[in-house]
């Protein structure tokens, strides 16, 4: 199997995953919160976002670099499971602690406070998962990864109709998030031995200090993204009236982007390992899958951001109901960011993959911290509008950021990509203003919008021969590098 045919079998494995995972969590968001209500479905979001922001101190980076050093050399896969489990158990240890302290400090009521705990212990487990997915990922097999991401995905929707059917509160919704995560650990062990190798815990002090201080620059970046993607629900809570409802406004249409998501997620998870190995045997394949990603990923961000804006109001609607209308216009918002993320992602997995994962780390530390003032200004004069506003502001600088930063590493995208995204946009509006004006239904509206934006593509010639090309390679064989 040739590396672009690798490349697809990989993403799309992942894809459909990502699909499979996102519709059941889309079904489990929807049936939670028509359930819960907006403002305990608030409360439940904000105690996935406290934790969250806390979960990266039990990782540290360590997942990515394993998965980037396993890639290249499969005889560390032992090595570096069993050193990472051992550190774990150190820093997931340490993470509920600060969790624990973090959240009585604050004086939040003791039910939110039970909450958290429970979500915390859910947290703490998936961590552990997350070493297992980073050797399926290095070994390149997906579907490990993607049978454990679905088989959560089950676990907590069906847990969710079971909460429902027997009228359980909020706590019983948060037991949830722990069953589902320690069936899944012990899935993803079980895999492992039986299709890799035995797991061993090991206590390689002097694998420990070099293992953290490269993966460092990984963890700072994570630390940093979590804390873009986070805090502004935690700011909510602590800054606005009517906290509780505000949040489950906000992350109605926050959890409706993250699944706008699942095509990045997959995509470049897919080829991470790739071009981490083309790196070190073939420059000239790694430029070429770096230019098809950018170009593929202007082709589906763009007219997602444009049906969003246009169609909001009927999608809130009818997947939340009534009592969420508020979230329309976050979600109208906040669309623009996920545009911002397909795109920023190209950079930031080519700087991981050539061994420049500090230029991440700074360009998410100067979002983070842009996100947090932002937040402070806005907040309170705009409520959770506010927030909407600031993650699109600070999407679109690290984008900017990391555009200035493949030029400084000479990695320039080509005239025709910055060309094509001119007619991507372009098509985008013109297919959005046509659907606009016929006023369709939900689904007839966003099938004609492709239909019409296929053909503006083919028309505007985006679509090219070499496109066509990569597709006939895909299917019969060839490629850069066997």
């Amino acid at each position: 199997m040739n590396t672009v045919q690798k490349i697809v079998k990989n993403t799309v494995v992942l894809l459909i995953s990502e699909v499979i995972t996102k519709v059941l969590g889309f079904f489990y968001v929807m049936y939670t919160a028509r359930y819960l209500g907006a403002e305990r479905f608030g409360s439940l979001s904000f105690a996935l976002a406290f934790t969250g922001l806390f979960g990266i101190f039990a990782d540290l980076g360590l997942q990515q670099l394993t998965v980037r050093e396993v890639a290249r050399d499969k005889s560390l896969a032992e090595r570096y499971l069993g050193n990472l489990a051992a550190m774990k158990l150190i820093l997931v240890g340490l993470t509920y602690i600060l969790i624990a302290v973090a959240i009585n400090l604050l004086g939040y009521p003791e039910k939110t406070i039970k909450i958290v705990y429970l979500i915390a212990l859910a947290v703490i487990v998936a961590r552990f998962c997350t070493i297992f997915y980073a050797i399926f990922q290095a070994y390149e097999k997906m579907e490990y990864q993607s049978l454990g991401q679905i088989l959560n995905s089950i676990l907590m929707l069906g847990g969710a109709f079971f909460a429902i059917s027997k009228r359980f509160d909020i706590i019983g919704f948060a037991y949830i998030y722990v069953i589902a995560n320690i069936i899944v650990l012990i899935y993803a062990s079980a895999i492992c031995t039986w299709n890799l190798f035995l797991p061993r815990i090991k206590f390689d002090f002097g694998f420990w200090k070099p293992a953290i201080k490269e993966a460092l620059p990984f963890g700072l970046t994570g630390i940093f993204v979590t804390i873009y993607y986070y805090t502004d629900t935690v700011m909510l809570s602590l800054m606005v009236s009517n906290a509780n409802e505000v949040i489950g406004w906000y992350n109605a249409a926050y959890k409706l982007i993250l699944v706008f998501l699942l095509i990045p997620i997959a995509y470049f998870t897919a080829i991470f390992p790739v071009i981490s190995r083309l790196y070190k045997t073939s420059k000239d394949s790694l430029n070429f899958i770096y230019e098809r990603s950018f170009k593929f990923m202007i082709i589906l961000a763009i007219p997602i951001g444009v049906v969003t804006t246009l169609l909001a109001n009927e999608i809130i609607l009818l997947i939340f109901g009534w009592e969420y209308m508020p979230a329309v216009a976050a979600l109208r918002i906040l669309v623009w960011s996920s545009v911002f993320i397909f795109v920023g992602s190209v950079f930031s997995r080519l700087f991981e993959s050539i061994n420049r994962q500090g230029i991440v780390t700074k360009i998410a530390a100067i979002f983070a911290i842009l996100n947090v003032f932002l937040n402070m200004l806005l907040i309170p004069k705009y409520s959770y509008i506010g927030a909407s506003i600031t993650t699109v502001i600070t999407m679109f600088a690290a984008l900017v950021l990391s555009y200035i930063w493949s030029l400084k590493l000479d990695y320039p995208l080509q005239k025709k990509q910055l060309l094509d995204t001119g007619k991507v946009a372009i098509g985008s509006v013109l297919a959005g203003i046509f659907i606009k004006l016929l006023n369709l239904n939900l689904l007839g509206s966003i099938l004609l919008f492709g239909l019409l934006y296929f053909i503006v593509l083919c028309a505007f010639k985006v679509i090219r021969k070499d496109d066509t090309n990569l597709f006939k390679r895909i299917i019969v064989g060839g490629g850069a590098e066997k």
